[in-house]
């Protein structure tokens, strides 16, 4: 466990320092105001951010293999033993992903990134 506290200050040092090296413009928008905000990054929450960050991405892809799988199902390209073992599998994804976000104090929708005009990044899961 210590080393992966390590490896996460590691980490964060290395995040920290490059979005230092990242100049902002005049026309960049203050945070807060405009459709899209401008990263903000804080040393002490690096380590949050990037979990969120990928929590966000496993939670795209989860969300696209169960549509996926669905899909399948409704084709009936899939036997039943298969479905039943997909079924599973997404059930246990969704119950980690439940405690990853209860582990780092963050909610589904705190994963669903704002695109601006384009929308949401994650469709709105329904259940």
């Amino acid at each position: 466990m210590a080393d992966d506290d390590a490896r996460f200050g590691e980490v964060a040092r290395a995040a920290a320092r490059a979005f230092d090296l990242v100049p902002t413009g005049p026309d960049d928008p203050a945070p807060g105001r405009g459709i899209a905000q401008r990263l903000e990054t804080d040393p002490d929450t690096v380590e949050r951010d990037l979990i969120k960050l990928v929590l966000t991405i496993v939670e795209l892809l989860r969300q696209l293999m169960e549509r996926t799988a669905l899909h399948r199902v409704d084709e009936g390209d899939l036997r039943e033993d298969q479905e039943e073992r997909i079924g599973m599998t997404l059930m246990i994804l969704r119950d980690r992903m439940a405690e990853l976000c209860e582990r780092y104090d963050l909610t589904m929708e705190d994963l669903n990134l704002d695109l601006g005009p384009l929308g949401s990044l994650l469709p709105r899961d329904p259940g």
